[in-house]
């Protein structure tokens, strides 16, 4: 059994214990024949551990940072973008070198710190010594590979995550697969909608002037039409909204409003939990 952490809604960790089990698994013999069983089929190679290339201290200064505010050329796209996944995240310690593949070419640069907060990322796939990350800079739906092996990382738990579905109009908050509420929201215009896929939780603030929202909770997507918003990078976020007629309407910018009793609960949802947005 493998120790690994548990964050809270302030993105700290805690404690928590994982286990592991192996599955059991039997072959049916055919009935009323006398001719030999099939061949027991070969047991599949296991995946070797891949060693990165090496990425020397000019060459990680020239790798751009991945953050909400820039875009990764070369970062291989999600390839389950509307599954929630299993709810494993990361946290650079340190900031990780992003690589195309395990043993592949070096793309970017994942920080430790993002929006004024820890970074924490969902992890959607692993090899032997790698962690595929979703990342928070565009394009929307980008991944990468972190070297887990060379440390600096701080694995987590969260049994939280979040589901909007377009054409409804919801937003349903999940905690250990049990829905905790559904409420009707308001999503993007057709000018500006609101991206589809996989994204995460990736900073959870309170404006010092709460115009509209006493909280703002940024994903890792961008709006695909606007470059910039209100000053920042176009990232889509979920937030309050103090006129309840928006609700089951299709009129923001990208972001998605949600009545006060949703962002009470999303106030609760870890940082680094998926967010899946379904068309």
């Amino acid at each position: 059994m493998r120790d690994r952490m548990a964050i809270d809604r302030r993105g700290n960790a805690r404690p928590i214990a994982w286990s592991t089990a192996l599955a059991a698994m039997t072959m049916a013999a055919a009935c009323g024949t006398t001719a030999p069983p099939p061949a027991a089929a070969p047991h599949a190679a296991p995946i070797q551990q891949v060693a990165p290339l090496p990425v020397s201290a000019a060459q990680r200064a020239r790798l751009t940072r991945s953050t909400t505010y820039t875009r990764l050329r070369g970062a291989p796209k999600d390839t389950a973008p509307f599954e929630p996944g299993n709810g494993h995240v990361t946290h650079p310690t340190q900031p990780q070198v992003v690589y195309a593949s395990p043993g592949g070419a070096p793309v970017g640069i994942l920080p430790t710190t993002s929006v004024g907060g820890p970074v924490w990322v969902p992890i959607v796939e692993e090899q032997p010594g790698w962690v595929r990350v979703m990342l928070p800079s565009r394009p929307n739906l980008s991944t990468g590979w972190i070297y887990t092996a060379g440390g600096g990382l701080r694995n987590a738990y969260s049994p939280y995550y979040v589901r909007i579905d377009l054409a409804a109009h919801q937003l349903t908050v999940f905690k250990s697969e049990r829905s905790l509420g559904t409420w009707k929201v308001a999503t993007g215009a057709p000018s500006t909608p609101t991206p589809t896929g996989r994204t995460f939780l990736l900073a959870s603030l309170t404006p010092e002037d709460a115009t509209y929202s006493p909280r703002m909770l940024a994903l890792g997507s961008h709006s695909a039409v606007l470059q910039t918003f209100d000053g920042g990078p176009g990232t889509i976020g979920l937030h309050g909204w103090p006129d309840e007629s928006v609700f089951g309407q299709e009129v923001s910018h990208g972001c998605v409003r949600v009545p006060a009793a949703a962002l009470r609960v999303l106030a609760h949802v870890p940082l680094g939990s998926a967010v899946v947005i379904n068309p």
